[in-house]
């Protein structure tokens, strides 16, 4: 199961635009063989309530907000693994401006 951000929750609550669309996302993640499931995220406090609702037994973030979720072993385990080297959504999101750019 995977948590996403739904395109609201990113603009309100995390000051963040998305390049695609929540729909097109999920798309992308239920197109991933081991995706089982996408579970919306509309806020930063339903987390407890999706691992419970969910039987969720291991949550995993980017190590790059190690610690921001160690309250939630109490309801499971947590896992924070190390970003893959090379791979920058700063750097995709600027070259995807790019092509947009050269489209118009």
């Amino acid at each position: 199961m995977v948590g996403l951000s739904t395109d609201e929750f990113n603009t309100k609550e995390k000051n963040k635009q998305t390049y695609f669309s929540y729909d097109i996302r999920k798309q992308m993640l239920e197109a991933i063989r081991y995706v089982d499931m996408v579970i919306p995220e509309y806020s930063w406090d339903q987390k407890i309530h999706d691992i419970k609702d969910h039987q969720i037994d291991v949550f995993v973030m980017g190590d790059d907000w190690k610690g921001r979720f160690d309250f939630l072993k109490e309801y499971c385990e947590v896992v924070y693994l190390p970003r893959t080297p090379g791979i920058s959504t700063t750097v995709i999101k600027n070259e995807l401006a790019i092509i947009d750019l050269k489209r118009e």
